[in-house]
């Protein structure tokens, strides 16, 4: 009977002392990673503006379509436009980004709608120039023009 006792309480001892073994080591990992994730700080993420982006696809553009002085004006016309939507763009993120009250879901959603709305108007403005200088170019520049406009880049598909 003493045997049996003795198992008993052995065994006992043993999952307490396993138990509080694992409890040690797990909180220790617990709060010196709580500790070492309050100590790194977030990368800054480097956010490319519109005017950014935008002037980069004009550069991109302008750089594989060989344009003629023929086309000069037409492409003058699209980059003004291109340029007038990122500026839009542009001073809308701000005004987003300086409204620093937390939305609920329904001012989410109606942000949304203005950009979207925006965006529309946007693209109204837009394809009429891109339309006019598209009819002007080479057949050589459509080619290139619309591989770009699949993959984003000359002859480099992003897939």
């Amino acid at each position: 009977m003493k045997r049996k006792a003795y198992q008993i309480v052995f065994s006992a001892t043993l999952v307490v002392v396993m138990v509080a073994f694992l409890s040690a080591i797990f909180f220790a990992n617990v709060n010196s990673s709580f500790a070492a994730s309050a100590k790194k700080k977030a990368p800054v993420v480097a956010r490319t503006s519109a005017i950014e982006h935008t002037e980069a696809q004009i550069k991109q553009l302008q750089g594989t379509l060989n344009i003629t002085e023929d086309q000069k004006e037409l492409w003058d016309n699209l980059t003004q436009v291109m340029r007038e939507n990122a500026q839009e763009m542009e001073d809308l993120a701000k005004e987003r980004a300086e409204n620093t009250k937390p939305m609920n879901a329904l001012e989410h959603m109606k942000l949304h709608k203005k950009i979207t709305e925006v965006q529309l108007a946007q693209m109204k403005k837009l394809i009429p120039a891109f339309e006019e200088f598209y009819d002007s170019m080479s057949d050589q520049q459509k080619n290139i023009t619309d591989m770009v406009f699949r993959t984003g880049k000359y002859g480099k598909s992003k897939r």
